[in-house]
């Protein structure tokens, strides 16, 4: 009746569907179920591209990709007619009504659809009932990465996409367009890492409670730049151990120059080492970068204790010289307390012939020489000190230093070959 017509027109709690949502028969059909309920497993293909690599993190393991996914699949119950064979563009409004595959992100921390300025969601109908539905995501997963060769490694990551809810029985995920269904910008450009190559793979998941499932794979590889850490590690660690070599040339007798030297470069390497470990995750396991490193801190540390080596050998040989020149025990007693107060040895022959040669390490035995030595006889010895310095030093080292100035660059220069040889 009219007043029955007139009553519906009037009940605000009934919303007619769109004209969209009538076209496509939405009301006629119940969409919780996927196409083809019952039968054959409804295939879905995938083809992804890539926008971006936004972050790669050793710390976490895990990597950021912007990408757009792209499903296709076919549903009868969405077909519409149309005389002109166009399809019909919808955005996110219409997903929550209609049936769409849950593809999720295996391994993945934390994912987002786009919602600037409204959300990045497009769905495709054409008549017979193809579909095309386009996300825009941003999404980080898990990527396993061995560092033993770090920082001369090369990282393979993948994302993998897989139905939650469907099994095989139900659902078949499979790329769209084999390989030519994973795409890349060609401005995608890391700071750390090169990127090698991206591949599509695909492969099957086995859970015990739910059975096999359709998995699919985006690979890619990455290749570290090294030349940040050459600058940041690996060069300063070759100065120190070049600068610690700098002590076999210094006169063994001056011992606050040598061991304020290998002090000094040992703590530096130690700076260097605890700066790399702060960057990198808390592995069990010996990296590269580790390797060079320590051998390196071992030279550094060898060249302090052969000072101490050769310290310890002179101190043994003077107290053999004033022995046998029959010193009184009193005046040996004298002579160590010396070297031990001032920080310098006193060599007997030095002392006789630098008699006139103004020396902090030498003012004590200086007072106690001759006194009526003319001035012109101190600047004659002056002037002859000063062309046969460098003979002076060559003489007074110790044999231990001659040796170390010849087989600690080769033995390091041996170790860089073997180790860039090996990793590189």
């Amino acid at each position: 009746s009219k007043r029955e017509i007139k009553m519906r027109k009037l009940d605000s709690t009934k919303v007619r569907p769109l004209k969209s949502e009538q076209l496509l028969h939405i009301e006629d059909h119940d969409f919780a179920l996927r196409p083809g309920f019952g039968g054959s497993p409804i295939p879905v293909g995938i083809d992804v591209q890539v926008e971006s690599i936004d972050s790669i993190s050793e710390v976490d393991m895990d990597f950021t990709m912007t990408l757009y996914l792209r499903h296709y699949w076919k549903d009868e119950r969405l077909s519409f007619r149309s005389n002109k064979n166009k399809s019909m563009t919808f955005d996110g409004r219409l997903i929550k009504k209609i049936w769409v595959p849950d593809v999720f992100f295996v391994h993945s921390k934390r994912s987002f659809i786009h919602d600037t300025t409204v959300e990045n969601i497009m769905l495709r109908v054409y008549p017979d009932g193809n579909v095309l539905f386009s996300l825009r995501i941003t999404v980080s997963a898990m990527c396993f990465m061995d560092f033993s060769r770090f920082p001369l490694d090369t990282q393979n990551c993948s994302l993998e996409l897989e139905s939650y809810a469907y099994n095989e029985d139900d659902l078949m995920l499979y790329w769209k367009h084999g390989n030519k269904s994973l795409t890349t910008d060609e401005q995608i450009s890391l700071s750390q890492f090169f990127i090698e190559e991206f591949s599509a793979s695909s492969g099957l998941a086995f859970y015990s409670s739910t059975g096999w499932y359709n998995r699919l794979f985006i690979n890619f590889a990455l290749r570290r730049h090294i030349f940040f850490f050459v600058l940041q590690s690996y060069f300063p660690a070759m100065l120190m151990v070049m600068l610690s070599w700098v002590s076999f040339w210094i006169d063994r007798r001056a011992v606050p120059a040598r061991v304020s030297l290998g002090i000094t470069t040992v703590l530096t390497m130690s700076t260097i080492m605890t700066g790399v470990s702060a960057s990198m995750p808390q592995v069990s396991y010996i990296k590269a970068v580790d390797v060079y490193l320590w051998i390196s801190f071992l030279f550094v540390f060898l060249s302090v204790i052969e000072y101490a080596a050769v310290n310890y050998l002179t101190t043994i040989e003077e107290r053999k010289q004033l022995k046998k020149r029959g010193k009184a025990s009193g005046v040996y007693m004298d002579a160590v307390q010396a070297m031990a107060f001032d920080g310098c040895f006193h060599d007997t022959d030095m002392d006789m012939d630098l008699s006139g040669f103004s020396d902090p390490c030498e003012e004590n035995e200086t007072q106690t020489s001759d006194t009526n030595i003319s001035n012109a006889e101190t600047t004659r010895l002056k002037r002859s000190l000063k062309g046969n310095v460098g003979r002076i030093i060559l003489q007074n080292n110790h044999v231990i230093d001659t040796y170390s100035r010849i087989i600690f660059p080769s033995v390091y220069i041996v170790f860089n070959f073997l180790y860039w040889g090996l990793y590189i």
